[in-house]
């Protein structure tokens, strides 16, 4: 049975504006008339026909956008304001300002003036809070237990009305945006982002640097006699006005109850009568095109990226002609650019599409990943793009690909997935600035409208007098005589010759690049099977052979034609050795790279796969929508059970493969640190360096032989998930094994190929240090790891309460107070049954002071857990159970909740239950004695392992060039001075290991026999 596809439709008739109708406190004495500060309600915002959520939208009398989310089976309340101002706005003298603006705003206000008051009570209510400053906007957004919106929103709300700007605070901030800017100095696209910056129009605002740091914020400044606190209070003073702000609330309280709390608390922001700025004139004038910039990366990549100045699109928001022309350019089947430019060898990837600027100006990008021979061929390839503009432009605007994009777009708001309430209150606060406000969750997906002349407009705008290009390579370094002056990226640009220009002008069109045919992957049939009246609310297995393991879960909970298929195929061939490690995801990037034409077309209706290797064989995964998923799934089996490998792509695939493991060094020093800890304690892990070292002993021939010999030995198991029914589930199992009989000759894995990996046990009172290089970052990174034994359902809550508790004081104590660093971590680490605390911090400081820091915060929580009050006690079990409740938003997340039990074969489905259950028991008692035990300095069985990660100039001692910042304790740091033991050196990783028993696994919830029966255990 077939439904035909509908348009999204609305709750209401109209989308017609209300005036407010009175709502009034229920108190008598204190009657308040909210409609007094309410201009307009908006009671029919359109939404998708599959939303369970109630919508209000609100304009008040301030100027204040509102959209209101009741949604009665939440368990996360979540706000979300975002201000229309970012760094475009920055003072000329103060780079950085808007950024600094947003850091500052969580450290108290008049009402809250405590400097982590917001984090602790969120944090303490199962919530936490980010925020993030762009070109235009500023976002802050936060999530909470459901029942503490009132009072979450009433501190929230502080922000946009009485910050403190605490002069003693602001060097600390200063510090902490100088240590976030740190970060990214080695990241190639912070820093590609500000050359395209730096190389716009001088004097426009999109020209400045938006992040900041200690020179723009601090040191210029005083030079200049400038007092940037003062600067600080005019800029929120300035800006921060009620109707340049948007503000969004997901809760259950009524749509009612919601008006009151919002008009309450936020009608007091003033409404100083602002205008958002329009840039009239685009960055990228005259002199700023046909302009090419040779660009030296810190990594080994090859891009090509193009550029074209566009006018802002967002008034056709309706039509969305961009959409139709991205479609097409970054289209990667049969006929596409990218198709014709794989297969001249020039070009691995291709994306394209209109880019947000500023309100006044976008741009239209084409960015390509380029192969080594492609780097020869650029000329060429841009000659090719041009062929392919050309064609559409002959061609012209074709409705029934218009109509389908509106299709897809309309199914895709359809059935759009419920999303977290955090990042949903913050994507809506933005949308609210974008769209009017009944329109603003449907907006995005809107194409209504077929204007081919809006897409001849866009066309038009993409010719070669009007590009910029610039292609990043590290064959660029001997020539490059320039340097960007914030993150000091070489480059070298040049005018790009009139011949050039004349020469793409020219190129006509091309025989080999056409339109795409009509999509075969558009599903048709959105039936929702009845569910069988024995199945249950966790995964059963329904199929059990000594080939074959089949877990199948009927969705019974978010009732959309959705399905989630995974496999784990696995053969131990496939991480044996480096070498079989290497030859596994050659095999499976290849297979990948000759399925892209045909998958990219079930990709863009809703289709998506994941294939990549791992330590156990190989990951399979189908999630979208169910209609045509066996189709997609027949052709990926049908292609790996016979596949032919193609030399050319081979070659190319190998170089990108070999240049991605060397990249790894790039990588920020925290993620080392995280990297070797696993190295260290995995039974078997092969090092990027031992992967790299056998790329040489991949050839056609050896993958030719190793590719049957990794599907002739397997043991596949899966989970079917969502809209599927049990018959259809064994009929997709039955196909898969009779591929793989029929195909590949395929017999079954001996029990013991079957085993997990473990990880090593450190002694007790043992103290491990490993310390390795980092060559491109001046940061270290550090992972202090207190490994605390097996998982067990008591000792999985106890830590996991330690955690939710120190969490907070951990950020608030090493990073705000000590300004250890931007980036700080604690956390669990969980691998094969095996669990442990974990500190993780990138500073500037040297990696012992920052070890040593770690410690005497983890010395003081023992204080800290002691002196809770009982109320403060339970107020963090209440925290814990809620996070631990929260259920998946998505059909997908809960499929991956699911196999997450069943690649850990500890099958225990129903663990937030069971675990919260034995949380809520816990005593205080009962967790100091788990701290005294696994955490304290002189802790029994206390476990520790420190890897530092150091950058170059530290272990060579040349700190004349790079000096570590002053590793002085502030006065309201944490004066502990415990006495630390003398650390094990580890230097020879495999002596280390071989020294170390291994910890059991821990065994199945459910104990899986033979006939397929289970049993608890």
């Amino acid at each position: 049975m077939s439904t035909p596809v509908t348009t999204p439709t609305s709750t209401g008739a109209d989308t017609k504006m209300t005036t407010a109708n009175p709502i009034t406190t229920s108190d008598e004495s204190t009657k308040v008339n909210f409609a007094d500060m309410i201009d307009t309600v908006y009671d029919a915002v359109v939404k998708s026909s599959e939303d369970k959520r109630n919508y209000r939208g609100l304009l008040l009398k301030n100027g204040l956008k509102v959209m209101l989310i009741q949604d009665a089976t939440t368990e996360k309340a979540s706000a979300a304001m975002d201000v229309h101002v970012g760094n475009m706005a920055d003072p000329d003298t103060i780079p950085g300002m808007a950024h600094l603006c947003e850091h500052m705003l969580f450290l108290g206000t008049e009402k809250y003036p405590s400097e982590n008051d917001y984090c602790q009570f969120l944090s303490e209510h199962a919530g936490g809070s980010n925020a993030f400053t762009g070109t235009e906007h500023t976002n802050y957004y936060f999530d909470v237990g459901y029942e503490n919106i009132r009072e979450a929103l009433d501190k929230f709300s502080q922000f946009f009305k009485c910050p403190l700007f605490n002069a003693d605070a602001m060097e600390r901030e200063i510090n902490a945006v100088t240590s976030e800017n740190d970060k990214n100095l080695k990241s190639d696209s912070w820093r590609l982002f500000q050359l395209e910056k730096a190389t716009s129009a001088p004097g426009h605002p999109f020209n400045r640097f938006g992040t900041g740091n200690k020179y723009t914020l601090q040191t210029k400044p005083e030079e200049l006699g400038i007092d940037v606190r003062e600067e600080l209070l005019k800029f929120h003073n300035q800006y921060y006005s009620s109707n340049i702000m948007a503000l969004c609330v997901i809760a259950r309280e009524s749509l009612d109850e919601l008006v009151e709390m919002v008009c309450e608390l936020f009608s007091p922001i003033v409404n100083k009568n602002l205008s958002i700025p329009v840039f009239d004139t685009h960055p990228h004038g005259p002199d700023q095109l046909k302009l090419i910039a040779k660009v030296v990366p810190v990594r080994d990549i090859r891009s090509l990226h193009l550029s074209f100045p566009l006018q802002d699109l967002s008034e056709y928001y309706k039509s969305n002609p961009g959409h139709y022309v991205a479609h097409l350019i970054g289209h990667e089947g049969p006929g596409s650019l990218l198709s014709e430019l794989k297969s001249t060898g020039w070009v691995n990837a291709l994306s394209g599409g209109h880019k947000e600027g500023a309100k006044g100006f976008m741009f239209f990008i084409i960015h390509m990943q380029l192969t080594e021979d492609g780097m020869g061929h650029i000329d060429e390839i841009i000659g090719h793009t041009f062929q392919y503009l050309n064609m559409m432009k002959e061609i012209g605007p074709q409705e029934w690909i218009y109509n389908e994009c509106q299709h897809l777009n309309s199914m895709s708001f359809r059935f759009k997935d419920k999303e977290r309430p955090r990042g949903y209150s913050s994507k809506v606060a933005a949308l609210l600035h974008e769209f009017p406000i009944e329109e603003t969750i449907e907006g995005p997906y809107l194409m209504c409208e077929f204007t081919p002349d809006l897409i001849n407009m866009i066309l038009n705008q993409l010719r070669p007098e009007l590009i910029r290009v610039a292609v990043i390579a590290k064959e660029y370094e001997s020539i490059a005589d320039m340097k960007e002056e914030w993150y000091s990226t070489s480059y070298k640009l040049e005018k790009i010759p009139e011949q050039t220009i004349q020469m793409w002008t020219n190129v006509g069109r091309h025989e080999r690049l056409f339109l795409p045919t009509a999509n075969e992957f558009i599903p048709t049939d959105f039936q929702i099977y009845e569910r069988d009246q024995n199945s249950t609310d966790f995964p059963i297995l329904i199929r059990d052979t000594p080939l074959t393991r089949v877990w199948f879960k009927q969705d019974n909970k978010f009732f959309l034609p959705k399905a989630s298929l995974q496999f784990e195929i696995k053969n131990p061939l496939a991480y044996m050795d480096p070498h079989h490690c290497n030859m596994s995801f050659m095999f499976l990037d290849l297979l990948k790279d000759s399925l892209n034409e045909y998958a990219y077309s079930a990709e863009i209706a809703g289709l998506d796969y994941t294939l990549h290797n791992t330590i156990y064989g190989i990951f399979l995964a189908i999630k979208g929508y169910s209609d045509k998923q066996r189709i997609l799934l027949r052709k990926i089996l049908d292609k790996m059970s016979n596949f032919e490998i193609d030399e050319k792509r081979f070659k190319i695939l190998k170089q990108e493969y070999k240049r991605s493991i060397s990249n790894f060094v790039a990588h920020q020093p925290h993620q080392h640190a995280v990297y070797y800890t696993a190295v260290l304690l995995s039974e078997h892990s092969w090092t990027k360096n031992e992967l790299l070292a056998a790329t040489d002993d991949m050839t056609t021939n050896e993958l030719r032989a190793f590719i049957p010999r990794l599907l002739s030995n397997v043991h596949i198991e899966s989970l079917v998930h969502g809209n599927v029914t049990k018959k259809q589930a064994l009929e997709v199992s039955e196909d898969i094994e009779t591929l793989f009989r029929t195909r590949c000759a395929t017999k079954p894995l001996l029990p013991c190929q079957l085993i997990r990996h473990r990880q090593y046990e450190l002694p007790d009172r043992s103290y491990y240090m490993y310390q390795c290089e980092n060559s491109v970052h001046n940061t270290c990174g550090v992972e202090v790891y207190y490994q605390c034994g097996l998982q067990s359902t008591s000792n999985n809550m106890l830590l996991e309460l330690i955690s939710q508790i120190i969490d907070e004081p951990c950020f608030n104590t090493l990073r705000t107070i000590e300004q250890l660093g931007y980036l700080v971590f604690s956390g669990l680490r969980r691998s094969n049954s095996v669990q442990g605390m974990r500190v993780i911090i990138q500073s500037d400081k040297s990696a012992t002071f920052v070890e040593q820091r770690i410690e005497v915060f983890i010395e003081s929580m023992k204080k800290f857990i002691e002196d809770m009050s009982d109320e403060d006690f339970a107020k963090q079990v209440s925290a814990l159970a809620t996070r631990r409740l929260d259920k998946p938003k998505t059909l997908y997340g809960e499929a991956n909740l699911q196999w997450s039990e069943i690649l850990s074969r500890q099958y225990n489905f129903d663990r937030d239950n069971l675990e919260v259950a034995c949380l809520k028991k816990i005593t205080k008692k009962e967790l100091l004695q788990f701290y005294n035990e696994n955490l304290a300095i002189d802790a029994v069985r206390r476990r520790k392992l420190a890897v530092h990660v150091i950058p170059t100039h530290q272990l060579k001692g040349s700190e004349q060039n790079h000096a570590v910042t002053a590793e002085v304790v502030p006065e309201n740091g944490t004066q502990l001075s415990p006495v630390l033991p003398e650390p094990t050196v580890i230097g020879d990783v495999a002596e280390f290991k071989s020294s170390l028993p291994l910890f059991p696994l821990v065994p199945p919830y459910i104990s899986i026999k033979l006939n397929c029966s289970m049993s608890k255990l």
